[in-house]
């Protein structure tokens, strides 16, 4: 089936904007696209392919090689004398669950150990080099798979080392991902390394709604002939492309131009020079894209929204995105006083969108039409076009207190407050117990197919956990030829008294290194809580908790429990940002369920389980150990906690109460959950150290 073409797409401005400067000039290092579900961001992705200029290849080289300067360490090579040939550039996806061989090529261990040759198969990156690699929800991407990418992207090279062989070839790509945000963020080293970002949603015009669906269900219909209709489009914007490519080196980039760039980035105070430098390969291309031989204002104020919002966040619960009025400032900051680049007295009045202030030849940017070439987001790749209302998850509160009889005594109306926190500290490290085989992370101590080697694998098995020799794994040098050695005196030896080694002798290294976990926060929001300096300080080392989450690379739920009932605040997600703005607007009042809420979020770990079994959870029940709601309401609580206790769940129980009179309640509870047993002051880890400090002066 033909692909969706790119002109058909509908709206995207802004998005299409960024990939095409990327085409142009792909030094600038690619695009993240950010968005809600069912956006289009992949197929717009997708159809990009059709408008990539062909590319010349040394014939026959597996790795792509420039026939103007080919590699000198390929590992086909060397070429010689080459011969050229022409094929269409590519645009390779990387799937999040591919194995580490598969990205970055592998060794055939059987026939160098066997016949002493290196046989190098090449993997995703040599497919990509020169072309594009796409990841589409590059934020669930396994960590060792984006250190691959780290490596990649700052060396333009992949080297593979395994059991004294190293290969080592080039790669050169573009980077383009794509991730909805609410299923958590990227590392800030790979966040940086994208050079633009766009955020993405979906039209909430209904004439606009229409035309996405009436072209899809066309090209669902009959894909060829819907994407006929466009090639005259697709044609002429890629003609327009690599007009642009040409025009770029001839683009002048003047020394005013420098210092707006300068003063911009250094306004919004981002880290690094990347962010200078990508800012203006992009404004350039723009100025080459609007076919100008000079960057201008415009070309820079462009560029800066494209490529500055990703740049300026410093901790993961800040939002992207750069402030229009301080862009404005910044850029006639940097203007000389009796000139003006766009001729309007520096004042750039609505800058409006980026997107829109890009036209080009055939303006394929500029406003959206009903014919061929005004573009459609393709909901088809994604399930749905709206995310069902974007709520914080809590209930309406308003100044209305709670019914009567509602209040921690029974009697007396409680009214709801919201407390914000504090800036979040480090946090103490909780783990889970024993040894898992989860997701990559930074928390819990795993076995699986990553890691330091700490042993060999039985027979027959390649991984840490019960899969068998079929799935990935590497072998263990010594143990190999070791088994193979015991073979001997049957084998005999090869001509020239070599060692014989069938791939039965074959035995893979036992890893040991860090998973990521579930932490599921389950709070006590009731009238016990209220009081406005516990609550602030609990929300800040919740906060905190869910930072370090970030940090251990874990998935977060949030369950609450006040009044009379628990609910999900927010189900098992790896945005933390998210759960922290669920935190920030959670209000306080009421009775204490305690069990209702340790009942809940047993609920939620047994379905989570279901889900994805090999991810361990850790709850982290917050409270003061009350129970208030109903008869036998402590009884009814401690229960719960035993059926949690009884299926293995490790927990930590925070300890909410303060003041001189203490009922000791959550340290019972604790002990019931077999939890361990933590004040809130005690959360941070600088006060675990001061306190080792304080015993050893």
């Amino acid at each position: 089936m033909r692909p969706y073409p790119f002109t058909a797409v509908v709206g995207m401005a802004e998005l299409r904007l960024a990939l095409l400067l990327c085409t142009i000039s792909p030094s600038i290092g690619g695009v993240l696209v950010r968005g809600e579900k069912g956006t289009a961001k992949s197929t717009m992705v997708r159809a990009l392919a059709g408008l990539l200029p062909d590319v010349d290849v040394v014939d026959g080289c597996r790795f792509s090689c420039d026939p103007a300067a080919p590699d000198d360490s390929c590992p086909d090579g060397p070429h010689g004398t080459p011969e050229e040939a022409r094929r269409p550039a590519r645009l390779v996806e990387l799937p999040v669950g591919a194995a580490e061989e598969r990205v970055v090529g592998s060794l055939d261990l059987e026939r160098a150990l066997r016949d002493g040759t290196t046989d190098f198969q090449p993997g995703l990156l040599a497919g990509a080099h020169r072309g594009m690699l796409y990841v589409d929800e590059v934020n669930l991407l396994h960590d060792h798979l984006v250190d691959t990418l780290l490596d990649a992207a700052a060396m333009g090279r992949v080297t593979v080392e395994r059991e004294g062989v190293s290969v080592s070839h080039a790669a050169r790509f573009v980077l383009i991902g794509t991730m909805n945000p609410e299923e958590g963020e990227l590392r800030p080293q790979l966040l940086d390394r994208f050079g633009l970002t766009v955020e993405v949603a979906s039209s909430r015009d209904a004439a606009e709604r229409v035309e996405v669906v009436r072209r899809r269900l066309a090209y669902e219909a009959d894909p060829d002939a819907f994407a006929a209709g466009y090639a005259d489009d697709d044609a002429a914007l890629a003609a327009d492309i690599a007009a642009a490519r040409d025009l770029l080196p001839s683009v002048t980039l003047t020394d005013e131009a420098l210092l707006q760039i300068a003063e911009v980035c250094a306004a919004f105070e981002v880290d690094g020079m990347r962010a200078d430098i990508v800012t203006a390969r992009t404004a350039a291309a723009h100025a080459a894209w609007c076919g100008r031989d000079t960057v201008s204002t415009e070309d820079i104020r462009v560029a800066a929204r494209l490529a500055l919002p990703h740049r300026r966040r410093r901790n993961p619960f800040d939002a992207p995105g750069i402030d229009s009025d301080q862009l404005e400032e910044a850029l006639r900051n940097a203007q000389p006083p009796e000139t003006d680049p766009d001729g309007d007295s520096g004042d750039s009045g609505d800058s409006g969108d980026s997107g829109d202030s890009g036209g080009g030849p055939d303006d394929p940017d500029g406003p959206d039409d009903d014919g061929p070439g005004g573009g459609a987001p393709d909901p088809g790749d994604e399930a749905g076009t709206d995310s069902g209302g974007r709520g914080d998850g809590s209930r309406p509160t308003g100044d209305t207190g709670e019914p009567a009889g509602d209040g921690e005594d029974g009697t007396a109306p409680r009214k709801q407050q919201r407390v914000g926190a504090e800036a979040p500290y480090r946090a103490k490290l909780f783990t889970v117990q024993g040894a898992g085989t989860g997701a990559d992370g930074r928390r819990s101590r795993a076995e699986g197919e990553r890691g330091r080697t700490v042993g060999v694998l039985p027979e027959g098995r390649r991984s840490g956990s019960s899969r068998s020799v079929g799935s990935a794994g590497s072998a263990h040098l010594v143990a190999t030829l070791r088994a193979a050695a015991r073979q001997r005196p049957r084998r005999g030896a090869r001509d020239g008294g070599g060692l014989v080694v069938l791939p039965r002798d074959l035995r893979y290294a036992r890893k040991e290194g860090k998973e990521g976990n579930l932490v599921l926060l389950c709070v006590d929001a009731s009238g016990s809580m209220g009081a406005k300096s516990r609550m602030r300080e609990v929300k800040t080392a919740v906060l905190s908790l869910l930072l370090d989450a970030y940090q251990r690379r874990d998935k977060v739920g949030l369950v609450t429990f006040r009044a009379s009932e628990a609910e999900v605040a927010l189900p098992p997600t790896g945005s933390v940002d998210v759960a922290a703005a669920r935190l920030e607007q959670l209000p306080t009042g009421g009775r204490t369920p305690l069990a209702e809420g340790l009942t809940r979020a047993a609920e939620v770990l047994r379905v989570e389980a279901l889900r994805d079994g090999n991810r361990r959870p850790l709850l982290v029940v917050v409270t003061d150990g009350r129970a208030t709601s109903g008869p036998e309401a402590l009884a009814r609580a401690h229960a719960a906690a035993d059926a949690i206790a009884r299926t293995g769940v490790s927990s930590v129980v925070m300890d909410c109460e303060s003041g001189r009179m203490r009922l000791g309640l959550a340290a019972t509870l604790a002990g019931r959950l077999g939890a361990e047993h933590v004040a809130l002051g005690d959360v941070a880890a600088e006060t675990l150290t001061d306190e080792v400090k304080r015993r050893a002066a």
